[in-house]
């Protein structure tokens, strides 16, 4: 398995580098914004580790313009920014998960498995009703509608989805889109909720996405 390495700091990179390796990971490293973002745009790699601070195009900038451009290769964020909105607006920016320095080698490899695992093991197509969602293209069609999602939303559509017809709570779903085991005092899934009934053309909180009073939501069937 192939990961991209992209972090400026050489020791940090030689260390992260010989813990992948010894895992079985075959590692590509970059120092420098611009050239990690121009060897991810060539492909090839299973998952790429990202620092945030990185020269010449910060981290963040980097994975928001490859997310738009439309790769799907899971991104590991490594960061020294530890607070609630660091790490909110990573994973919006389009990274499937968040790692603070320092970090334990043992805990990095058990994340990157994670994403990657997680990755493999979805289907490709999801259909619900007049809803079908291409999870290799990365599209969501409503009655055969393209429907443009940014990267975050089309993750929330895929969790509801997935689970079409059961209730699905704030909590869970913060956990499972955004990999958030705390409750941020933040609008962020009723936010990111109303944007996606809009795209999709909810004409009322009742059609598709249905809000449960005091427990969460759920797509209709």
């Amino acid at each position: 398995m192939k990961v991209l390495l992209i972090e400026d700091d050489r020791q940090t990179a030689e260390h992260i580098s010989f813990h992948l390796r010894s895992n079985g990971y075959e590692v590509e490293e970059s120092y420098t914004g611009p050239d990690g973002e121009a060897r991810a745009r060539k492909g090839g790699h299973e998952a790429l580790i990202v620092d945030r601070m990185l020269p010449g195009k910060d981290g963040l900038s980097v994975v928001r313009s490859l997310r738009q451009e439309g790769l799907q290769t899971p991104i590991l964020f490594l960061t020294t920014m530890v607070s609630i909105a660091d790490r909110v607006q990573g994973l919006e920016g389009g990274a499937d998960d968040y790692l603070t320095k320092p970090f334990a080698a043992t805990e990095l490899i058990a994340r990157l498995n994670a994403i990657t695992r997680r990755s493999t093991m979805r289907p490709s197509t999801l259909m619900v009703g007049s809803l079908e969602m291409d999870l290799v293209r990365h599209t969501l069609k409503r009655d055969g509608r393209l429907i443009e999602l940014q990267h975050q939303e089309f993750h929330l559509m895929e969790y509801l989805m997935l689970n079409a017809g059961r209730v699905v709570t704030r909590a869970m779903l913060l956990e499972n889109v955004w990999n958030l085991t705390f409750m941020p005092r933040t609008n962020l899934v009723e936010t990111h909720i109303s944007r996606l009934r809009s795209k999709i053309g909810c004409k009322s909180r009742n059609e598709l996405i249905r809000t449960i009073r005091g427990s969460g939501y759920i797509l209709n069937e």
